[in-house]
């Protein structure tokens, strides 16, 4: 697609013998055409104004159809997290979420500052203390007639990230704008799985809000009380993505969902492990077998990784129930290990995509930027799970 960018048109021919291959051909094209041109005053020409697929039949048409679908979310979650912070508080992406809500049929509810506090969501509020903008929750129910699996999807929503008054250096607030991309990837994927109907119950919920210094804000040492009742010694602000996850998979397990899965920019000990194009993947139960296996039809890469119970102790605190960091080592396990805290007994994953959320440099169908991580993973999911996988 990118290799397109500036011709006017392209034709492809396949052999009738690739399974799927219009679609895919399609898609890369799709996904490699993104370019964000909002903030320019004169924009690049990049878009190929068509694509001819040579032999495509009626039975392939259904599959190009669903790879469109896919690649305009996948393009919706790059443009929300590309957006500058400025232009996307709470309040704008639960706008984003209504929107949705209005062309498909999915049933929004947005939890605001004061329905927050009556519902016991000390991990957000305590994040947004110091904020300018108050925070939001917003829940997102997609209950299609005949629906095979409930699934459930909390994303991350830091619209900016600063480290509160942990702050963080100056370079490493250049890319906290992205630091929604696991909130942007949830809102892209049940739009397209509502679009495409498939036939599985959808939860989405997404903890909006800002990390901020400022008088008010969240101070080390604080304890915060989240949705579930567990409390949570805070020693370091700029671990905040686990505490606002926290009250939403709280939120989320009260539903009883036959899976949980979380996406989050959550950690840079998971991309100091894995690098920059590879999300860690943790969990219980029979859910990161599943992931691993929407992931690799989706072609996105997900790795693996452990969560020994011996390292718990690793986050207990002298004084509440645990303590939102611990040692340097094992930092991403030990953050998931604080997750698992907050979803029960329900089989869950969680993917860490502080690496393959945002992109360093352009190549192939990516460019410099937000990469919509984990929409199409989500898709083939939901699409697995409805066919009883």
């Amino acid at each position: 697609g990118r290799a397109l960018m500036r011709a006017g048109s392209a034709a492809t021919a396949l052999g009738s013998r690739l399974a799927d291959g219009h679609a895919a051909v399609a898609g890369g094209f799709l996904l490699g055409q993104y370019s964000f041109q909002k903030h320019r005053s004169q924009p690049k020409p990049s878009k190929t104004e068509s694509l001819r697929l040579i032999g495509a039949g009626e039975a392939d048409l259904a599959q190009v159809e669903r790879a469109r679908v896919v690649a305009g979310a996948v393009a919706k979650a790059r443009d929300l997290v590309n957006e500058p912070s400025v232009n996307k508080p709470p309040e704008f992406l639960a706008g984003v979420a209504r929107d949705i809500g209005n062309r498909t049929g999915v049933r929004v509810n947005v939890y605001e500052k004061e329905e927050l506090a009556a519902g016991g969501f000390g991990g957000i509020l305590g994040v947004n203390a110091g904020a300018t903008h108050p925070a939001r929750l917003v829940e997102m129910w997609y209950e299609p007639a005949g629906a095979r699996a409930f699934l459930a999807i909390v994303g991350k929503g830091i619209v900016f990230d600063s480290g509160g008054l942990s702050l963080k250096p100056a370079e490493a607030m250049e890319t906290m704008k992205t630091d929604m991309a696991g909130a942007a990837a949830t809102l892209a994927a049940v739009e397209a799985i509502a679009t495409l109907q498939i036939p599985v119950k959808v939860l989405a919920i997404t903890p909006l809000t800002e990390n901020m210094p400022g008088g008010s804000a969240l101070r080390p040492g604080d304890v915060l009380k989240a949705r579930n009742g567990k409390t949570i010694e805070v020693l370091n602000t700029d671990a905040e993505g686990r505490l606002v996850l926290a009250d939403g998979l709280s939120l989320a397990a009260e539903a009883g969902p036959d899976l949980i899965v979380d996406l989050a920019t959550l950690t840079g000990a998971c991309t100091i492990a894995l690098g920059e194009e590879i999300a860690g993947l943790f969990g219980t139960g029979d859910a990161p077998e599943k992931v691993r296996r929407a992931a690799e039809v989706a072609g996105e890469r997900v790795w693996p990784m452990p969560l020994p119970a011996d390292y718990r102790k690793k986050i207990d605190s002298d004084v509440a129930d645990m303590k939102n960091t611990g040692p340097r080592p094992g930092g991403a396990i030990n953050a998931a290990l604080l997750l698992k805290e907050f979803v029960g007994d329900i089989p869950w994953a969680h993917l860490d995509i502080a690496g393959p959320a945002r992109a360093t440099e352009t190549g192939h169908y990516v460019a410099k930027g937000a990469t919509g991580f984990g929409v199409r993973t989500l898709v083939a999911l939901a699409e697995a799970l409805a066919a009883g996988s």
